[in-house]
């Protein structure tokens, strides 16, 4: 009985996965370059900007910029971000829409964090005047997630709404009306707020840098490799 031989791997093959391999590290640390250079031109932004401008509806709003706005908080209809991790504790943000003028989109304010603690949230704690009135803040987004299951915001009719990593557009299908592409995290010296500390983000620049070294470093060894390979079988 004839056994069957096995064809050997083609030469070539293991250069082609090295040189594929080298150039997915290349790409992932000019990505993680990318996202450095981003984080700091928002750190830049933040440190920046000064001044509070006056916002009205249709202006364009720069991320991290001094604003302030003039309505009406409905507090009837306010959402509780849930997850949501201050100094290793777990906590709640609390979303506010601010009414202004008939038929403009609400706007959403980040009133800050509150701890969640084993007792039920005393919902007296997000009361607020029905006075119009002028609200200062920076503008921002809603906090997003890698992944989340499950509805984005909590079915029913009872107010508040929890809600765990809401889109805009999830948050405007709760309230039933439309809401400006940007929430305006409320000031640390303003009224009627909670914990607040804003900061463009917790994962600065150099950690993206270090990232993209390592990204690099691995290829250039893997390149390494394959040419110091390569001319050893040529000389054979």
């Amino acid at each position: 009985m004839n056994s069957e031989t096995k064809k050997p791997l083609p030469s070539w093959l293991p250069l082609l996965v090295g040189a594929m391999l080298v150039i997915q590290f290349a790409g992932l640390g000019t990505w993680q370059v990318s996202r450095g250079l981003e984080k700091r031109a928002d750190q830049q932004l933040f440190r920046d900007d000064t001044g509070f401008a006056s916002w009205q509806h249709g202006m364009e709003v720069r991320p991290y910029q001094r604003l302030e706005a003039s309505g009406n908080y409905d507090s009837e209809h306010q959402l509780l971000l849930e997850n949501i991790i201050v100094n290793s504790r777990y906590g709640h943000y609390v979303i506010t829409p601010l009414i202004g003028l008939s038929g403009e989109p609400v706007l959403l304010v980040n009133r800050g964090w509150i701890e969640k603690t084993a007792e039920p949230l005393d919902i007296a704690r997000l009361d607020l005047p029905a006075d119009r009135l002028t609200v200062r803040g920076r503008a921002g987004s809603l906090p997003r997630a890698g992944m989340k299951m499950g509805d984005a915001v909590n079915a029913g009719d009872d107010w508040p709404k929890g809600a765990v990593y809401p889109s805009t557009e999830e948050v405007a299908a709760a309230l039933g009306r439309e809401v400006q592409p940007f929430v305006l995290l409320m000031d640390h010296e303003e009224e009627h707020g909670f914990f607040r500390h804003w900061v463009p983000t917790e994962f600065g620049p150099g950690k993206h840098f270090g990232y993209a070294l390592q990204w690099f470093a691995m290829g250039a060894v893997l390149s390494g490799l394959l040419i110091w390979n390569y001319r050893k079988k040529r000389l054979k």
